[in-house]
């Protein structure tokens, strides 16, 4: 009698399942998965999306904005303070004061004539400038000093004397060549010279020997009248020496 019924091992084995063959603990790769600290981004309130992110990853995006604002504002704090600090004057320049003695000195012993300086100013007149030409020329160039003030009401006057011809010196130093009156000073006449468009007035006068002496600059003819009286001729030892008669 004939057994129909198949064998065991006749019997054909059931296929896996396709998913099976592949390991149970198969991953993505790495650059496809989605990072830790960023989440799936979400809508904002008014329909845009946003994306959260870690309190890690905001420290990072921030705090290097933040560290520079606070080195700006740190600076500009130390700018204010020494703008605060600092000594300032406005627009006002202030001219320096100098020491004439050395000049006046070398005029009395080399210069070809008597020199006149300021003996006695009232306070408040400050040297500002002083200038010499031709005191080494050995007498080939006129000799010539000038001697710049600042005055108690904060104007200009210059002294300024030579003995090159007068009628050159004279209206080149008071910057006109027409006289506009005359002025006592100490029992002595000076010419009055004026320049409306320089804003300079000028007393002027030439002594006996030939010097010419120009008292000028923005200062009143008064102020300039107080420089003019305080002209002493000098001595080579520095003595002051009785003035010369005027000239007619």
């Amino acid at each position: 009698m004939t057994d129909k019924t198949p064998s065991a091992q006749e019997t054909p084995a059931a296929p896996e399942p396709a998913d099976a063959q592949e390991p149970a603990d198969a991953q993505e790769p790495a650059d496809l998965r989605e990072p830790a600290d960023v989440r799936e981004p979400a809508e904002s309130p008014d329909g845009r999306p946003t994306v959260e992110v870690s309190p890690a990853v905001h420290k990072r995006l921030t705090t290097g904005l933040g560290g520079f604002a606070m080195a700006m504002a740190a600076c500009l704090l130390l700018v204010l303070a020494i703008y605060i600090v600092s000594p300032r004057g406005g627009d006002k320049e202030v001219l320096p004061t100098v020491d004439y003695s050395s000049q006046l000195w070398a005029l009395r012993n080399d210069a070809p004539y008597t020199v006149y300086a300021p003996v006695g100013l009232p306070s408040g007149w400050r040297p500002n400038s002083s200038r010499l030409h031709g005191l080494d020329s050995g007498g080939k160039e006129p000799v010539a000093w000038h001697l710049g003030f600042v005055t108690p009401s904060d104007e200009y006057a210059a002294l300024e004397q030579s003995n090159e011809k007068a009628d050159r010196y004279v209206p080149r130093m008071t910057n006109s060549s027409k006289p506009i009156g005359t002025q006592q000073v100490g029992g002595v006449t000076w010419t009055k010279y004026h320049r409306k468009d320089k804003k300079a007035n000028s007393l002027a006068r030439t002594l006996p020997d030939g010097v010419s002496i120009v008292v000028t600059g923005t200062a009143s003819y008064e102020e300039l009248a107080v420089l003019a009286a305080s002209l002493k001729p000098q001595s080579k030892d520095g003595a002051t020496l009785p003035a010369p008669t005027p000239a007619s």
